[in-house]
């Protein structure tokens, strides 16, 4: 498709999360108008379910078009989040009937982004334009080796940052002057959660799961944990199951140690001499720094470089503590934020431009 024609029509970027909905419009030129709703606990919690927020969702994503005077006939594509899915390879998935009935049904678990497909279609209905998802959370190119866990009753699963993962992967193989499909790259995507993979020409091959108690801890969630001691503590009728699922992901990491999930903050008062911060501080640095060394073994030792992103990544001092555990081993690429947005946008262009391929969900 010609520039030409592009500049017919726009994108949208819609990115729901556990307190937030990102929105964002782009054009040929770039990104045009963006947003990001701040939702509080007790605000969604009237609402029951993450699918009972859907009505409510649907119409600041209707407000956000009628602000900027998008009306029907000027969208190309209404480009959701991906949530909750059966395992798939990364690219983009038309938005159908099986996909909305796996979300709204939670059949492989409920989360705020499994509202982003279900918000893309009926934007597309009401303005006449395409659904679709890109790389969602579930992106699943693992080798067969990573699935092992050394538990027959449980498999290793693939669920982590695909979106932004896939996107500063594009960023950093572009500023190595090579293509994705031929870098060698450990990427840590470093927020409220953390999610470090092997990208081997242009596949995830392992990852942590970030979603369920896997790698390092973090701000709200515990990562891996010793399994004898979790068993103990569930068989010791302390806990309901509900209890310690929130300990794992919510209640757990930074804020069960010191009741603050606000690492910028910790991070500033370490900076002025507060040395329980210093502390903790360090022991998440150094978390990070060993699983992103881990992943030189998946890799070989061949490894291209480390790509340092997420809301962390703004923080210049934690980096360089990274950087002084792990560059030794390959050069370090800091590509701060999250660009999700800019990776939906992107995915949409390259569909539109015959560069990818949309692919059926099933």
């Amino acid at each position: 498709m010609s520039d030409r024609e592009r500049t017919d029509g726009m994108i949208l970027a819609i990115n729901p999360g556990s307190t937030t909905t990102k929105l964002a419009l782009f054009d040929h030129g770039g990104q045009i108008s963006a947003v990001s709703l701040e939702h509080t606990v007790e605000e969604l919690a009237v609402y029951g379910s993450v699918q009972g927020q859907f009505l409510y969702r649907r119409d600041l994503v209707i407000r956000f078009l009628q602000e900027n005077r998008v009306q029907p006939g000027m969208l190309h594509i209404a480009m959701g989040r991906g949530g909750l899915l059966h395992p798939l390879v990364g690219g983009v998935y038309r938005v159908g009937p099986s996909m909305l009935q796996d979300l709204q049904m939670a059949t492989y678990g409920e989360h705020a982004c499994n509202l982003g497909a279900p918000l893309a279609d009926a934007i597309a209905k009401r303005y006449g334009c395409e659904a679709m998802i890109a790389d969602p959370v579930v992106v699943d190119e693992m080798i067969e080796e990573a699935r092992i866990s050394g538990m027959p009753d449980i498999v290793r699963k693939s669920i982590f940052h695909a979106l932004n993962h896939k996107y500063v992967a594009r960023q950093a193989a572009r500023r190595l002057g090579k293509p994705y499909d031929q870098c060698r790259l450990v990427v840590a995507h470093l927020g409220g959660g953390i999610s470090v993979g092997s990208h081997l020409e242009g596949r995830v091959v392992d990852v942590n799961n970030a979603l369920d108690g896997e790698g390092p801890f973090t701000c709200e969630r515990s990562g891996g944990l010793p399994a004898g001691d979790l068993v103990r503590l569930a068989l010791s009728g302390t806990y309901t199951y509900e209890h310690l699922r929130k300990r794992i992901t919510g209640s757990g990491g930074l804020f069960a140690y010191i009741g603050s999930r606000d690492v910028k903050e910790l991070a500033e008062r370490a900076q002025q001499g507060d040395q329980k911060a210093e502390f903790w501080i360090g022991a998440m640095v150094y978390r990070i720094a060993k699983e992103i060394a881990s992943h030189f073994a998946v890799l070989e030792g061949r490894v291209d470089a480390v790509v340092l992103t997420g809301g962390m990544a703004h923080n210049a001092r934690m980096m360089d503590m990274i950087t002084r555990r792990v560059g030794f081993m390959a050069p370090v690429i800091i590509i701060p934020g999250e660009g999700e947005m800019l990776s939906l946008a992107e995915n949409a262009w390259a569909v539109l431009d015959g560069l990818r391929e949309v692919m059926e969900y099933e």
